[in-house]
């Protein structure tokens, strides 16, 4: 599945987060102190190598919403960028947060220039976000920050199960196939 929206490639694909050769940075759905842990996490500081905890220490704790950035390592990618999501049971306004989260990955991103992200489903995991409702409101940020985006030209959502790329490709359908049909009449 491949969206265009303001001259930015969205794609969705079934993967591993950190073996994206092909993208500039990966997003790394982070804990507050930027350690090594599972899911998401894990699989990024296996790969890029202790270095990547080391040049996390100085940056944490870092606050729900806050996106960082280190280099990769060991990783195929330049960045990584690294954000905390919310933890659903655990907030007022979980939508809000999570929306400000993709906010600030992309804010990292401009700042530093990189066309090219790799990004997984934040908070979904053991942060509890429900899928579905995470999905909508990864597609409706998007859709919110893609058109002030100058350097980002492709946006790559990585999931880690044939369930969560159903989820999220039907969530960006949703959202970009209404945007292509109100663009048409």
């Amino acid at each position: 599945m491949r969206y265009t929206f303001h001259e930015v490639i969205i794609e969705a694909v079934r993967g591993d987060i950190a073996n994206q050769p092909d993208l500039e940075a990966i997003v790394n759905a982070a804990n507050a102190r930027l350690a090594p842990g599972g899911g998401v996490a894990g699989a990024i500081h296996r790969a890029a190598g202790p270095e990547l905890y080391e040049a996390c220490r100085p940056l944490a704790p870092i606050e729900t919403g806050q996106a960082v950035t280190t280099p990769g390592f060991r990783l195929p990618n330049k960045y990584v960028i690294h954000a905390l999501g919310p933890v659903y049971a655990f907030e007022d306004e979980p939508a809000g947060k999570l929306a400000r989260t993709y906010r600030s990955v992309f804010e990292e991103a401009e700042r530093l220039g990189v066309e090219s992200v790799g990004m997984p489903a934040i908070s979904t995991g053991i942060f509890g976000y429900p899928k579905e409702e995470a999905a909508a409101v990864l597609a409706e940020a998007l859709v919110d920050i893609l058109p002030r985006c100058r350097s980002v030209k492709r946006v790559r959502l990585v999931l880690y199960s044939e369930e969560d790329l159903a989820i999220h490709r039907e969530a960006l359908a949703r959202h970009f196939d209404e945007l292509a049909s109100d663009a048409a009449e």
